[in-house]
């Protein structure tokens, strides 16, 4: 059996009230010596606070779940730092739950884990929801927003960069260094690729260029997305692509390396991201950069009810990926 106050209370001779004052750090109740006592003992027993069980005592957590799709970009990691940081300041801590890629069956599993959890509010970060799923979140009535999706929708919660500004910024950088045919690559049919086709419509659009339904190539953000479409690209005489993320950028740049393509001389790239691999990557690509750990910070005031950022601005970063021609 797991070992109880009790047992704490049993062994060190103290009474079970001085105990959990100990345990729960009520200061200023018992001496350091007690505390000291009680401390070791608890840990030689092996003794676990039930945090469920205070839980439920108190109708209410200091936990917030943050449930992630797993994308194949590298993003992730600056959101979490914002969610972090933000949820220390406030008094706050962080649970994390898998919900796969695009996984319907895993992240309506993570959902109901995080509501079996009592805990007092839910960030969904990346994840497109089904009906089945928005509905079960609004009718538990926990706090919930999501995060680095845009669901264009007052009623629900949502931080995220301004997708459409972000393909519109990226777009008309490389049409201003003279490109006329452009792609848009990487893309995926949920809330977030719509947006960013929207605005790389609407960039052609504003500068009279007539696109072809063969510049957008889909994909899942993903290096090998990136790597797949160079072949079509070149077979249309694409100059300049706005790739859908810094791993699309970089799969795109491998396959035009593996092809004795100059970079950028024959074909430049604008990344949306703005992550360390823009930095690495060869020639160094030019990005639309998100604020990642803005959004992290904004989405943590947004769920507990604070004034919030729900399009965190985006910026344009130069590198060496585009030419003027």
């Amino acid at each position: 059996m797991k070992p109880t106050i009790k047992d704490i209370a049993a062994k060190t001779g103290f009474s079970i009230a001085t105990v959990s004052r100990v345990l729960a750090k009520k200061q200023g109740t018992y001496s350091d010596k007690t505390q000291e006592r009680i401390l070791k003992v608890a840990k030689d027993l092996g003794y676990r606070k039930n945090t469920l069980a205070m839980e439920l005592v108190k109708k209410k957590t200091d936990v917030i779940a943050v449930i992630v799709n797993v994308t194949p970009t590298n993003f992730s990691s600056g959101i979490i730092d914002g969610i972090q940081q933000r949820a220390t300041e406030i008094g706050l801590q962080v649970i994390i739950l898998y919900a796969g890629n695009r996984n319907t069956e895993l992240q309506h599993q993570a959902i109901v884990t995080a509501l079996e959890r009592t805990v007092s509010g839910i960030l969904l970060m990346a994840i497109d929801p089904d009906k089945a799923d928005l509905q079960l979140l609004t009718e538990s009535k926990t706090p919930f927003c999501f995060v680095s999706i845009n669901l264009a929708d007052e009623r629900v919660k949502s931080v995220s960069s301004d997708n459409y500004q972000a393909a519109y910024l990226a777009t008309k950088y490389l049409i201003s260094h003279g490109h006329r045919t452009i792609g848009l690559a990487g893309i995926d049919h949920y809330h977030t690729g719509s947006q960013r086709l929207a605005g790389y419509q609407a960039a052609l659009k504003d500068y009279s260029i007539h696109g072809q339904a063969e510049w957008v190539q889909p994909g899942d953000y993903s290096y090998q997305a990136g790597y797949n479409v160079f072949n079509a690209y070149q077979e249309l005489g694409i100059t300049g692509v706005v790739a859908a993320s810094d791993m699309t950028a970089a799969g795109l740049q491998k396959a035009a390396q593996e092809s004795n393509v100059k970079l950028p001389g024959a074909l430049s790239v604008v990344s949306i991201d703005g992550t360390l691999i823009c930095d690495i990557a060869t020639p160094a690509l030019t990005s639309v950069t998100q604020n990642f750990v803005q959004i992290g910070i904004e989405s943590v005031n947004c769920l507990v009810g604070k004034s919030a950022t729900r399009l965190v601005p985006v910026t344009l970063v130069e590198r060496e990926s585009v030419t003027t021609i």
